[in-house]
């Protein structure tokens, strides 16, 4: 590798209460549907309300404006609403909004943290101007978590003594932009009493890494996620590959996106493995492939 990769992202904008501007990626999302006829379900989260059929299938349809705390659309406002059918976390799930605006492209350098202030119950993973519009890139893992708060449960892995006793000898550095991939993976790895680091992006993974090298304790294993704000999963992999000087850690870019297109580019960008997030049993296999390689 030589040339600096660049990779950019369509991102879908919508509205959910008043003119304020809302983004997910668009390799999250299926389809987008006009708002039908739903099926209620019984005890669930206030913000469910009800099923659509997609393609043969009940999809569960969250009201993303209550979810977020905002004032629930009414009946009226429903009727001209929009579904966003989205595959997320090995899940369909559908998304109504008030109102569906446009497709734009966009590089995820552009795409500045959210400010420390609005703290841990923030719903936004990033914020980017538009034209003078400032858009809210919407933390949709931490939205689910809120309405499916089971779906945080960790299931239980089982590894041998040999197992645990590799992982433990590794150096070991997570790095993601939504705190509930976070938790779930620092679960995994405290549930078997494994050091790690994590970070919450990219640019601060990358400077991890160096620094690391530079202490004569190299990082073995990089968890990376892919979409991030500044330097993403694929530029974090395209700039670890690209430094000779470093010592090459064990590559897994880790992702809530189903996208097949989104996991053979990461294999372009020298990722060893591709996950689709969150299966413990399938990290810690993959970490363990990665212990092989580090001996």
């Amino acid at each position: 590798m030589s040339s600096k990769t660049k990779q950019t992202q369509k991102l879908l904008l919508f509205r959910l209460s008043g003119e304020r501007l809302f983004g997910i990626g668009t390799l999250k999302i299926r389809e987008i549907l006009p708002f039908m006829r739903l099926t209620k379900l019984p005890h669930s989260h206030h913000a469910v309300i009800g099923t659509a059929t997609f393609r043969g299938s009940a999809v569960p349809v969250i009201d993303m404006a209550a979810a977020v705390g905002y004032p629930p659309l009414t009946r009226e406002e429903q009727e001209k609403a929009s579904i966003i059918v989205t595959d997320i976390q090995r899940q369909e799930i559908g998304f109504l909004v008030r109102s569906v605006q446009q497709i734009i492209e966009t590089d995820w350098k552009e795409v500045m943290p959210p400010p420390k202030a609005l703290g841990n119950k923030a719903f936004i993973t990033g914020l980017l101007d538009v034209e003078g519009d400032i858009i809210q890139l919407l933390d949709v893992e931490l939205l689910l978590a809120k309405v499916y708060p089971e779906s945080l449960n960790t299931q239980e892995v089982v590894l041998t003594d040999v197992q645990s006793e590799t992982l433990k000898a590794l150096n070991i550095l997570m790095v993601d932009d939504s705190q509930v991939a976070r938790k779930q993976l620092s679960d995994v790895l405290d549930s078997k009493d494994i050091p790690y680091q994590v970070t919450s992006n990219g640019d601060d993974a990358l400077q991890i890494l160096l620094r690391d090298h530079e202490l004569g304790r190299p990082t073995d294993i990089l968890v990376s996620d892919i979409e991030m704000p500044g330097l993403d999963g694929y530029e974090l992999a395209f700039n670890v590959r690209d430094n000779s000087a470093l010592k090459q850690p064990y590559i897994i870019l880790h992702t809530s996106l189903n996208s097949e297109m989104s996991l053979s580019y990461a294999n372009q960008v020298g990722a060893n493995e591709a996950l689709t997030k969150f299966d413990a049993e399938e990290l810690l296999q993959a970490m363990l492939r990665g212990a092989e390689q580090a001996r």
